[in-house]
């Protein structure tokens, strides 16, 4: 079978809900066994659930990725069972403003969570892949490689997720590691909706249409999208491919304007 993960063993951060969710599933269908980290330990619980009663293999963390020790924690506790084969550095938080309407607590929180949540865990299981090799994958986003406006901290927490990624690649060539990562334009999450909801109140709809329109192609991604490349990116079959970012925007990037 291609794209097949039979016996790996595979860490998603944010993978409560969302993308990381999709991921989530995607790769224990595949046959990973997948170890779920999350803030949210309810939603980590309930797609495990989910998954197990497919007869699939997810077990759910609690674990704030900016928290560098509970990160090393956590990451020491799936080595001890298994070894690390997969890590996805998918948990991330959003911000809407411009340098002006940034704050520096803003700035901090973002920084903890999309750059120091990426580094805590990556640092935490290089060590453990390097003596049979691994996959990382970096979710990092359209608003890292082009202007986007009012998008100020994000951009640059994304911007720094593409540029580990290429160095994490580089300096892991020769362990067989290889290190990419995605940029996904807007995909129609849980985030989209509650956006909606609370800045466009009776306007949700209008609004979902003009953000949809964006996309050249003239809608937003699902989350099942992103997973497939995820699941291609983090197979065999993508054994020729590291330190790359795979833009999935609907012609965002290259056919705007």
């Amino acid at each position: 079978m291609k794209f097949s993960l039979a016996g790996k063993t595979s860490i998603i951060t944010g993978g409560g809900s969302g993308i990381g969710k999709a991921i989530a599933s995607t790769l224990a269908e595949q046959g990973a066994s997948v170890n779920i980290l999350e803030r949210d330990i309810e939603a980590a619980e309930e797609i495990s659930k989910e998954i197990n009663a497919a007869g699939f293999v997810s077990i759910p963390h609690s674990c704030d990725v900016s928290d560098h020790d509970a990160v090393l924690k956590t990451i020491q506790s799936i080595v001890g069972d298994s070894g690390i084969d997969i890590l996805i550095n998918n948990a991330g938080i959003a911000h809407i403003g411009n340098v002006e309407a940034t704050t520096e607590q803003d700035m901090d929180r973002l920084y903890s969570v999309n750059i120091k949540g990426v580094y805590n865990c990556v640092h935490a299981a290089i060590p453990h892949m390097k003596e049979k090799g691994g996959v990382i994958l970096n979710m990092a986003s359209v608003a890292g490689s082009l202007g986007i406006a009012e998008r100020f901290a994000y951009s640059m927490t994304k911007g720094a997720v593409l540029t580990m990624t290429y160095s994490v690649a580089k300096d892991y060539l020769e362990y067989g590691i290889r290190c990419n990562s995605i940029s996904p334009a807007r995909i129609h999450t849980p985030f989209v909706d509650g956006y909606l909801k609370q800045n466009y109140p009776g306007q949700e709809q209008e609004m979902f249409q003009k953000l949809s329109k964006t996309q050249p192609i003239g809608r937003m991604g699902n989350p099942v999208e992103v997973a497939n490349l995820a699941l291609y990116l983090c197979s065999d079959e993508a054994s020729f491919i590291t330190g790359t970012d795979f833009p999935i925007d609907g012609g965002y990037i290259k056919l705007n304007g």
